[in-house]
């Protein structure tokens, strides 16, 4: 298997695609989940703190149990009602049994993870370096999901990719251990320093702490070398949607909007093409 793979780029492209739809699928269930168990354990944590008594204990509640299930009539999901993308369009984007319509997340999300996961195997080709990028494309496209609905970024999913980037690079799979250090020191400091500066000027807090650590995470894979243009492409993304929204009327100059999507975006361009992209812009300038 492995070395058909590596001797035929189209078929580890399908392959890479099909497992994107299954990782797609589970990204829904995590983006669904993982934030309604951290706000459990947050409520468990505090009634601890405050000495209150425990509740009743109720079912089992993880990412496998209980089944997935519509959210409307709790109709269990039968396993050709779970069939990636496919059970989307066989059901005609509608429950089997009380025929709420299903959101529309749920298969683009399968999708994107597969278009990228595809993409990812056709641009580094079979091995290491894609294998393990696919990982970090879908926990950063996890992280976006769970940002933009929830406006946090969950250190369940930051911290492993963080030491994930810095072991893989101790053997200088995307750069040396030296730079992905650097990179993640740096990546957290600087973030954390614009975060202080605006405090102190305004009194307020201008961005949550869970994107320092994404920049540490970024770092961590690509070295110092990719933040300068993650820096400068999610501040440039951001800034659009901000405008974008406001001229839409759709937020306010108050509004808070969640970072992480245009740092996960910005840093996933810079790990693929960054020294393509810094390159072409000291040609042009020089």
């Amino acid at each position: 298997m492995i070395e058909l793979l590596s001797h035929h780029p189209d078929a580890f492209i399908a392959c890479a695609l099909i497992l994107g739809l299954l990782v797609g699928s589970f990204i829904n269930v995590l983006v669904w989940r993982l934030p309604q168990m951290l706000e459990r354990d947050w409520q468990a944590q505090a009634r601890d703190i405050l000495g209150l008594p425990e509740p009743a204990r109720g079912p089992v509640y993880n990412l496998l149990r209980p089944r997935s299930h519509c959210p409307d009539c709790q109709h269990s999901l039968r396993a050709r009602e779970n069939i990636p993308l496919l059970s989307y369009l066989f059901l005609r984007g509608k429950c089997s049994h009380c025929k709420t319509p299903i959101s529309l997340r749920y298969p683009l999300t399968e999708l994107a993870c597969a278009a990228l996961s595809a993409f990812v195997a056709w641009h580094f080709g079979f091995g290491a370096q894609a294998g393990w990028m696919l990982v970090l494309t879908w926990g950063l496209l996890a992280i976006c999901l769970i940002d933009a609905e929830h406006q946090i970024v969950p250190d369940v999913l930051v911290f492993p990719l963080l030491w994930l980037g810095l072991l893989l690079n101790s053997f200088s799979l995307f750069t040396t251990l030296g730079q992905a250090v650097w990179g993640a020191a740096l990546g957290y400091a600087c973030l954390w320093s614009v975060f202080w500066m605006f405090k102190l000027i305004t009194g307020k807090d201008g961005m949550g702490y869970g994107d320092f650590k994404l920049l540490a995470v970024l770092g961590a894979w690509g070295g110092v070398a990719v933040l300068p243009l993650t820096i400068l492409l999610s501040s440039l993304l951001g800034a659009a949607a901000g405008v974008g929204l406001l001229l839409l009327r759709r937020a306010r100059t108050s509004t808070p909007i969640p970072f992480a999507p245009y740092l996960a975006i910005a840093g996933w361009i810079a790990l693929l093409w960054g020294g393509q992209i810094t390159g072409f812009y000291w040609q042009v300038s020089v």
